[in-house]
């Protein structure tokens, strides 16, 4: 049976947004190691300048882990895809003429949109816009033992 409803945010996120909800955070969720994947071989060369571009950035916020990978690679992937067409776009126009002289919108245009799309729903979950962003508080390098005595206080605070 499917969920219905709000997908459930990872405890990850409930924390970096500072647990505005102060329900329990759950300890049965799995806790990947913070440390980003390695770049896939099979990317695009566009998609792995992205990786490289935000890889690490994303895993010292704590939000990309190993077991990201595919998810990671899919939003790389789709950037390079999408890319790919808005310089076509430049570089061409978004109308060309038909063999029978009609006007079209190039293809380019509604490849465009659709990574545009994609890339959107991956930067939701990876907090990669400002909308997202704005739901997060970023760890300002506090000491290991704080940040678990906040958990356990958030935990044992919230019932």
């Amino acid at each position: 049976m499917a969920q219905r409803g709000r997908k459930p945010k990872p405890a990850a996120v409930k924390v970096l947004e500072g647990n505005p909800g102060k329900r329990c955070l759950g300890s049965s969720e799995p806790k990947p190691e913070k440390k980003a994947p390695r770049c896939p071989s099979w990317l695009e060369d566009e998609a792995k300048k992205e990786w490289k571009r935000m890889a690490k950035q994303l895993e010292q916020l704590g939000i990309l882990t190993e077991i990201d990978m595919a998810a990671f690679a899919g939003y790389c992937q789709a950037y390079a895809r999408w890319k790919e067409a808005e310089e076509y776009i430049t570089e061409h126009g978004t109308i060309m003429k038909t063999p029978s002289g009609y006007c079209q919108q190039v293809p380019q245009v509604s490849i465009a949109q659709t990574y545009l799309k994609i890339m959107n729903r991956f930067c939701e979950q990876f907090g990669l816009t400002p909308s997202a962003r704005s739901r997060i508080v970023a760890d300002n390098g506090a000491d290991k033992e704080s940040d678990a005595m906040e958990l356990l206080l958030f935990k044992g605070g919230s019932g």
